[in-house]
């Protein structure tokens, strides 16, 4: 299949995009992130996007692959730094990264994804795209990289997973990667920036994150370690981001599986 590459000035050229110091494309690459967290070694590296229009040896959460045929993903790594952010809140950045997403979508494609907590973003309860972040340098401006794959242009039989989807196979209106890299760029920059200034306050992000979150008010059973089963009704998120299950929070690297969706 013929699929279009990344148009790199173009995208370097959209507007709001001015947040980041560097915007690269390669056309492949072992992980996106593993090469931003080497990138962060550098104490002056900060506000970098880099995407891989083929990626060997992505992964999500629990070391799980993450791959795509060429450049019918969209497979984006950001590092930024937090200066002065309380350690516990770090957290957060993959889940405002989830609204990120979702809001560019719902503006640019057309369709109207929602989240699965901890770190998916779904698509008629299948799974569209997967977010991971890594902490890349600890001390009181900590750098972290978070990684983003979204599943553009797949068919049906290149998708990884049963229960996963594309934009295409949804019928979104626009799968132009370059539009949507730039709209997600532009709306994490927007977001984050807006956090930033309130000194890394969570309130307006944990309500943000609650609207959009679709495992709010399911069954759902939990995989803890140790062969644990939680099961109940996820009742809300609670301000560090962790889901309560019934009367009990669980934290995105307690859990091994989330069931309830797809």
């Amino acid at each position: 299949m013929n699929r279009a590459p990344i148009d790199v000035q173009g995208l370097r050229s959209s507007p709001g995009l001015s947040f980041y110091d560097r915007i690269d494309v390669v056309e492949s690459t072992g992980s996106t992130n593993a090469d931003l967290v080497a990138r962060a070694a550098d104490p002056s590296a900060d506000r970098q996007a880099l995407l891989a229009e083929e990626q060997v040896s992505g992964r999500g959460r629990h070391a799980r692959a993450w791959v795509s045929p060429p450049r019918a993903q969209i497979s984006l790594s950001i590092l930024v730094r937090l200066p002065g952010i309380d350690p516990a809140a770090l957290g957060w950045l993959p889940l405002l990264t989830g609204v990120a997403v979702v809001d560019a979508l719902r503006g640019t494609a057309g369709v109207a994804p929602e989240l699965k907590w901890p770190n998916d973003v779904l698509l008629d309860g299948r799974k569209l795209a997967g977010i991971l972040a890594e902490v890349a340098a600890t001390g009181i401006a900590p750098a972290v990289v978070v990684g983003i794959g979204l599943n553009v242009d797949l068919a049906e039989s290149e998708l990884p997973v049963a229960h996963a989807t594309s934009l295409s196979l949804a019928g979104a209106r626009d799968v132009d990667r370059t539009a949507l890299v730039a709209a997600i760029l532009a709306e994490f920059s927007r977001r984050f920036t807006a956090w930033e200034r309130t000194g890394w306050d969570t309130v307006d992000l944990v309500a943000e994150y609650r609207a959009r979150c679709a495992t709010i008010g399911m069954e759902v059973r939990a995989e803890l370690p140790g062969g644990t089963v939680l099961t109940g009704v996820a009742s809300d998120v609670d301000d560090t981001g962790r889901l309560l299950i019934g009367e009990r929070a669980v934290s995105a690297g307690d859990v091994s599986h989330l069931r309830g969706q797809y």
